[in-house]
């Protein structure tokens, strides 16, 4: 059974790769139409077009993000296999035309899950031993992850074929789940450790800047950290008529007048919301 490392660019799945080596490290990148989101680095921007076989535009996550994985594939020495199936656009379209929200949260499983289990298909034989970065305190996250085995092994739907211009689907074994991480008892404070003096660019939080699952105050911070990113999500609501949750827009977000000026430090993980993978 082939081992697989399900990277996403943060600091711990980041661990995972340095000391738990695999046959294969895989990130799926999170990837936009809009020129208005547009990575700055001109010669980057050709680099990540080239790992991913389609034009690079930008990205809804931090710009950093990008250079987190080119630093982290020096660092380990080892290729790390770039994924980018459809850019959020398309997603949107595909998915009704609105935004993902708490009752359909389908950006992870289009833009993440699904793009990753496609390569282990077309590339592997299933099923692989597919290790998860859940440190020792997120032992609720990998319970939910295991619910979705019978025996131990998870089944997926994969995309098998075409005929007569219709996609062919079947349902096959995918994968066993580990989480080295939770059975090592690491917990975040040794993560951070480690990556102190290490030639790794990290971004500051991970997962897309206009995350639905993010607190309205934190959004609000990041509307002013990454703007470009945010007004993406702005746009996007506009354009389709929907909202970040209860009446509440990304625009009205953006538009809060705090009283008091917020800092990186004033927030943490539980602020910043997970993508869940």
């Amino acid at each position: 059974m082939k081992i697989v490392n399900s990277l996403s660019g943060g600091k711990t799945s980041s661990y995972l790769a340095v000391h738990y080596p695999a046959d294969y490290n895989v990130f799926s990148l999170v990837r936009t139409d809009d020129k208005r989101v547009l990575f700055p680095d001109e010669k980057v921007r050709q680099i990540v077009s080239d790992k991913i076989g389609k034009e690079f535009i930008g990205t809804l996550e931090e710009d950093t993000i990008v250079y987190t994985m080119l630093d982290l594939e020096q660092f380990i020495g080892q290729e790390i296999i770039w994924l980018s199936e459809t850019t959020f656009e398309q997603v949107i379209k595909k998915s009704g035309g609105y935004l993902p929200n708490v009752t359909r949260r389908f950006c992870t499983s289009k833009m993440k899950v699904e793009p990753i289990a496609q390569w282990c298909y077309e590339n592997t034989e299933l099923p692989v031993d597919m290790r998860i970065g859940f440190r020792a305190n997120e032992m609720s996250r990998a319970r939910t992850m295991l619910n979705k085995a019978e025996d131990g092994i998870e089944m997926f739907k994969f995309k098998v074929g075409e005929k007569n211009g219709r996609k062919k689907w079947k349902t096959l074994p995918y994968r066993s789940v580990s989480f080295p991480l939770i059975e090592d008892g690491i917990f975040k404070d040794a993560v951070e450790t480690y990556w102190k003096d290490k030639p790794v660019r990290f971004a500051y939080k991970n997962n897309c800047v206009g995350c639905f699952h993010r607190n309205e105050i934190f959004l609000n911070h990041m509307s002013k950290r990454d703007e470009k990113q945010f007004d993406w999500f702005m746009r996007m609501e506009q354009e389709n008529n929907c909202t970040f949750k209860n009446g509440i827009t990304y625009e009205k977000i953006k538009n809060y007048k705090m009283q008091l000026d917020l800092f990186d430090e004033d927030f943490n993980d539980c602020d910043s919301g997970y993508c869940g993978l």
